[in-house]
């Protein structure tokens, strides 16, 4: 059977090393970094590579460029890899022959997004690329669901292996899902229903308890006809939602959608009110789960024993939004006997900043491959390495 092979399982020695990383971090509005997690996940393999005198061509994107745009330089990666790397000689390369003139132990190409052919796949963009190292290793779990060439067409071309952040990730969502422990419950948030109706297809066949919060919860209230005033809403998805919670009323999961809420003008706004699901007004917009649904959640998520969650369940950006997304971080944080795989950026970026991050079993660095690999038990990425 065709298997990934990882990094620590062969001696790579005296390397050039095309690395797929992950550095799509979060950034301030000024354009600096307000979270590293996604670099500092990538040292291990990085200091092991470099621990068996590798040299590194690094490869990234940030943020959704189509074209180059200063905005989305990987210039503000190197000061924080420097930080992390004080005695390895680290830099940019704006373009693939620019690093074929280099001698730094660690080159960063700039943003990969920034080239056409990353997107549109290319099997010659694959081919120069490859030109590059002698061996390609990928480490960046979070790209690892895209058919992006550098994530897809390098191991065409050269002999490749997985990281060793891969492997972590790979390895604690088989074991949590294998052999599930139970009650096992999930978290879905954000947006949108369209992106994640497959995976809440197979989470309700394996699930105990699924709880719907964020903006995607008001699609599935709109499709039991409760007036959702101008909340947003994927009014072309209300039939998909009401046939899945009608397929859910006698079996398992339970699900749990709010049964109050907090309502706005906007999202901006600094008056909010909490209000039972049937008395939204139609000039105010729902932001964030009330006491009662919180109440709810908070007693399902203190018995479980596995818990998967992605996507915060209100808009936090706003301090007045962000009790709930912060009360089932702190719930799951309180319950040690369950092991809990927490992921997606805007997650991240709502918890990065707080206490006890390390009562969670697993940050992963991948939200939507983290949900595709739990719906599809494969990634284009993860396929790409098997030999």
């Amino acid at each position: 059977m065709k298997k990934i092979i990882y990094i620590d399982e062969k001696k790579i020695k005296n390397k050039k090393i095309i690395l797929r990383v992950d550095f799509n971090v979060s950034l301030n509005p000024d354009n600096t970094i307000s979270n590293d997690e996604r670099i500092r996940q990538s040292l291990p393999t990085i200091n092991y590579l470099l621990k068996n005198n590798n040299q590194l061509i690094l490869i990234s994107h940030l943020g959704r460029p189509k074209k180059y745009d200063e905005n989305f330089s990987l210039k503000i990666i190197i000061p924080k890899l420097k930080e992390y790397l004080p005695e390895i000689s680290i830099s940019l390369a704006k373009t693939i022959e620019e690093i074929k003139i280099k001698n730094d132990k660690i080159i960063v190409l700039e943003n990969i997004r920034f080239f056409p052919e990353e997107k549109n796949y290319s099997t010659i963009f694959a081919k120069k690329l490859s030109s590059l190292g002698n061996i390609y290793v990928n480490d960046a779990f979070g790209v690892c669901h895209r058919t992006d060439t550098s994530v897809i067409g390098l191991p065409k071309f050269l002999p490749s292996y997985g990281g060793l952040l891969l492997k972590k990730e790979l390895t604690i969502i088989d074991k949590s899902l294998k052999k599930i422990k139970r009650p096992f419950i999930a978290i879905i948030g954000g947006a949108k229903v369209s992106t994640k109706i497959g995976l809440l297809e197979k989470l309700s066949k394996i699930t105990d308890y699924l709880i719907i919060g964020g903006a995607m919860a008001n699609t599935f209230l709109a499709s039991k006809n409760i007036n959702i005033g101008k909340s947003f809403c994927e009014y072309d998805l209300i039939e998909i939602a009401r046939r899945f919670l009608s397929k859910k009323l006698t079996k398992k999961p339970y699900i749990i959608l709010p049964k109050d809420v907090i309502i706005s003008d906007s999202k901006e706004s600094k008056q909010s009110e909490t209000v039972k699901i049937e008395k939204i007004t139609s000039n105010k917009s729902i932001f964030d789960l009330g006491p009662e649904t919180l109440a709810e959640i908070g007693n399902v998520i203190a018995k479980a024993k596995t818990i998967i969650w992605n996507g915060p369940v209100g808009y936090f950006e706003n301090p007045i939004f962000k009790n709930g997304t912060d009360f089932i971080y702190y719930s799951i944080t309180q319950n040690q006997k369950a092991v809990s795989i927490v992921g997606g950026g805007d997650t991240i970026a709502a918890i990065s900043k707080k206490e006890y991050l390390d009562k969670i079993t697993h940050i992963s660095t991948g939200g939507g491959a983290m949900l595709e690999y739990i719906e599809k038990g494969t990634l284009p990425g993860i396929e790409a390495l098997k030999k």
